[in-house]
């Protein structure tokens, strides 16, 4: 009989008691064990299980928990031996004094808050341990100190409050601690998107150090997150640190499923008809040299609902990434207008990532993209450049179908505001008229111009012109979304003699379509190619501009390719698009 799925659980005990859906990954706390590694820092996305192997080790190791074999039993830890045929891990269980501390719930929106609820969380885990209180083993100075650490502690007292706790500890059992922190990088995604990085990293730097680089108290520790923030942001002199990120093959399979456990879970639901469709909306991440992992959030809820959905790109706030995209330079729009139809795109990134740089450096951008699970790594390569550096290039694209869905519906979002003029825009362009596009195309920029100009302040101090070319990139996406199943859609690639802004190809040139448009016009399935351009001084009119882009066009011969692949010029239409503002004019 199958066992019964318990969506959200994170609480290893009680999957375990419950009999819920589990697959076996206690074979990590082996290969994390024996590692020996001081204090490791393990990246990745959210909701692939790393809160619940976090409960798994804190069940193992904890003294809490001595005697609790039975929730191991018939698990891979538990079945382990020695060459000699000793249980050994069985005699580990249960013998360590456990710190184990979440960061999750830290998503506040000012520092004084963030700050408030790290204390609160740390006061939290005191009251936890105040048993110590009444031991003959803290002294009465201990014991005064102990009681300092409250929600509104000096920030002194926080940072060093872990590192006496450890002490503590250590005094009570006569043994080191193991120190588990989950989510650690939570706080510090807030504190880019609400703007007080800079406050919250002085706090989290000395915290970090005192409880990880100067603890004489701690056995190991094991902290997990999304991203790998910069060594020198948070983790200054803390030379002791392993850190394993999405291309890393170390522990590859303990996060996340693999094939093999998906397809076993497929078939104890009796689903396993469904594994190529179930392999295309959600497998596809990679870490290291597995290229065949799937996303576990999705997993579960398809074998409890028992139909695809984008579970996982649903169940938190996709806005960072949302604003990296839609707030980014033209040349991340670009890359971005590739993902979304399916191609790859190479990089050089940095898998340290500086939030504060997120604004102005594109690599930190990719990398938290691919840490977040956005994107997979298809290829990479390592080489000396030209001038000595040495260079490390990703191919990267979208993870999954999941993925793409989740993208396409965030880029209809962008539009929302406006969706009504976007939308009649579309239709006019379909029919080709040329009235009808200009009002509605002036009206989508009233609406929506501004929301693809809010860069950060560096980026605002550059030219105006930006403004358009972020709102043409942005209105690209768009038209991806609505037309991919009528048109091949591309931009800035080459054809004839230079680099078109659009081109929309149809996929069916010669087949004709009635409108959705409440009209009796029908339209044919022309191949279109529009070509933006900024009014300059020296044109006193928008007409001019339209005139200056149309020539280009004809100039530079941009239907070349659409000819080569047999549509007639009759069946090919141009527009300039000119825009002095706000203001556009097609002609």
């Amino acid at each position: 009989m199958a066992r019964t799925i318990g969506i959200g659980k994170q609480d290893f005990e009680r999957v375990r008691v419950n009999n819920n859906f589990y697959i076996d990954k206690t074979h990590f706390i082996k290969e994390w064990w024996e590692s020996d590694d001081d204090v490791t820092l393990i990246a990745r996305p959210r909701r692939f299980g790393k809160t619940l192997n976090m409960s798994m080790l804190e069940k193992f190791f904890s003294l809490e928990y001595a005697g609790r074999g039975e929730l191991f039993e018939g698990l891979s830890i538990w079945q382990d031996k020695s060459p000699d045929g000793d249980y050994q891990y069985r005699k580990l269980q249960g013998t360590w004094p456990v710190i184990s501390i979440s960061f999750a719930k830290v998503k506040e929106t000012s520092y004084y808050n963030a700050q408030k609820r790290i204390c609160q969380i740390i006061t939290e885990l005191y009251n936890k341990f105040d048993f110590l209180l009444k031991s003959e083993k803290l002294n009465e100075i201990e014991k005064q100190a102990y009681r300092k650490v409250s929600t509104d502690m000096e920030d002194y007292i926080a940072a060093d409050s872990l590192n006496a706790l450890s002490g503590y500890l250590m005094k009570y059992y006569g043994k080191k601690v193991i120190i588990f922190l989950d989510e650690y990088d939570t706080p510090m995604q807030e504190a880019y998107v609400y703007g007080y990085w800079q406050e919250l990293i002085a706090f989290t730097r000395s915290l970090f150090n005192s409880t990880f680089k100067t603890n004489p108290y701690l056995e190991r520790a094991l902290m997990t997150g999304i991203t790998r923030v910069s060594k020198e942001s948070i983790f200054s002199d803390l030379n002791n640190l392993e850190v394993i990120t999405t291309t890393s093959k170390k522990y590859a399979d303990c996060f996340g499923f693999t094939q093999e456990e998906v397809l076993a879970a497929l078939k104890e639901y009796d689903l396993s008809d469904c594994k190529k469709q179930v392999a295309d909306w959600y497998d596809g991440f990679s870490f290291g040299d597995r290229k065949d992992i799937y996303n576990p959030w999705s997993i579960i809820n398809f074998l409890a609902k028992w139909e695809v959905n984008t579970y996982w790109a649903n169940t938190s706030s996709n806005s960072l990434a949302g604003k990296l995209i839609r707030e980014g330079n033209p040349h991340i729009k670009k890359a971005f207008e590739r993902l979304i139809q399916g191609e790859s795109i190479r990089m050089e990134i940095d898998e340290q990532i500086v939030y504060d740089q997120l604004d102005s450096d594109e690599r930190a951008v990719w990398s938290l993209l691919l840490a977040s699970g956005y994107l997979k790594v298809k290829n990479f390569r390592s080489y000396t450049s030209e001038f000595g550096e040495w260079k490390q290039e990703y191919e990267l694209k979208l993870t999954n179908f999941e993925v793409k869905v989740m993208f396409r519906g965030m880029v209809r979002k962008w539009f929302a505001g406006s969706s009504s003029n976007y939308n009649d825009f579309i239709k006019a362009l379909l029919l080709g008229d040329l009235k009808a596009m200009n009002t509605y195309m002036n009206r989508v920029t009233q609406d929506i111009f501004s929301y693809f100009d809010t860069g950060s302040s560096s980026e605002k101090k550059k030219s105006s012109k930006d403004a358009p070319e972020r709102f043409y990139h942005g209105f690209v996406l768009g038209l991806m979304v609505e037309l991919t199943d009528r048109y091949v859609i591309t931009s800035n690639r080459e054809s004839g003699f230079g680099r078109y802004d659009i081109m929309l190809e149809p996929r069916k040139p010669h087949e004709s379509a009635a409108s959705k448009a409440p009209t009796s016009l029908a339209f044919k399935n022309d191949a279109i190619i529009i070509e933006f351009k900024v009014q300059d001084e020296d044109e006193k009119e928008l007409s001019d501009t339209v005139s200056e882009a149309l020539r280009q066009i004809e100039a530079k011969n941009y239907q070349a390719s659409l000819i080569a692949k047999g549509i007639p010029e009759e069946q090919i239409r141009k527009y300039g698009f000119a825009f002095c503002g706000k203001r556009v004019l097609i002609g």
